[in-house]
């Protein structure tokens, strides 16, 4: 049996979640579940197919997103996120509420920087 480490839970978080793409995904499907492949290669600006692919099998790996296959012609492929994938939902809205204040404030610096410069 597979013994399983215990270690800091940020370091676990940002192991799961951390990249380039999966927060960027696990937006996205928050937003609206299910999505199918191309509307998340649409949705996420700069993915390739090839790194849209993988991330989505990590985190169908990790257990925070699943796929669903229609028989079509062409294969239908939906994604969307699981209960737990759901649980994500809080932080998600608080990370988008950090980074709208960090934008904000960034500008707010800009505009005192530009003052400053012209006094």
């Amino acid at each position: 049996m597979k013994k399983i480490e215990i270690k800091c839970p940020v370091e676990h978080s940002v192991e799961l979640l951390g990249g380039k793409w999966k927060l960027p995904i696990l937006h996205a499907l928050v937003n609206a579940s299910p999505k199918r492949f191309k509307e998340l290669e649409r949705e996420i600006k700069g993915i390739t197919p090839t790194m849209l692919t993988n991330q989505l099998r990590s985190l169908e790996t990790d257990g925070l997103v699943s796929r669903k296959i229609f028989a079509t012609v062409p294969p239908t492929v939906e994604y969307s996120l699981t209960e737990l994938g759901k649980s994500i939902k809080p932080m998600m809205v608080e990370l988008q509420k950090w980074g709208l204040f960090h934008q904000h404030y960034l500008q707010s610096q800009m505009k005192s920087t530009k003052k400053e410069k012209t006094v």
